[in-house]
């Protein structure tokens, strides 16, 4: 499986942003989704994930109440609905595919490329 993250840019602090998970087939229901943020230096941190089929949602702290994980407008795209932006939201993100509901980067097989978000002050 491919997946391909979009939906990133520059945007000033508490603008919003939804970025895509687009997977080269469809999401079986049994998936995970789940959302990274990385900076340099430092490790990939978890942001959000989704069982495909139930859509039960879990969220790191930071990003609670501000980002959305969400299924998208087909079967084999999610999406990242993040509001409230700040400049420490700055990372790339991406996303990945797994079976296991983790918050752990090791429990997923599947990774997108990343896509840069850039939150200025």
């Amino acid at each position: 499986v491919q997946l391909q993250a979009s939906g990133g840019g520059l945007v000033q602090a508490g603008s919003s942003l939804r970025l895509s998970c687009a997977a080269s087939r469809r999401i079986f229901s049994s998936s995970v989704i789940a959302w990274f943020r990385q900076t340099p230096g430092k490790e990939r941190e978890f942001v959000a994930r989704a069982r495909w089929g139930s859509g039960v949602t879990y969220y790191a702290d930071s990003v609670k109440g501000r980002f959305t994980a969400s299924r998208g407008n087909s079967a084999n795209t999610a999406w990242l609905q993040m509001s409230s932006l700040k400049p420490d939201d700055t990372a790339i993100y991406y996303c990945a595919m797994g079976q296991d509901s983790s918050g752990s980067p090791s429990d997923y097989n599947y990774w997108g490329q990343g896509t840069q978000v850039t939150v200025s002050s």
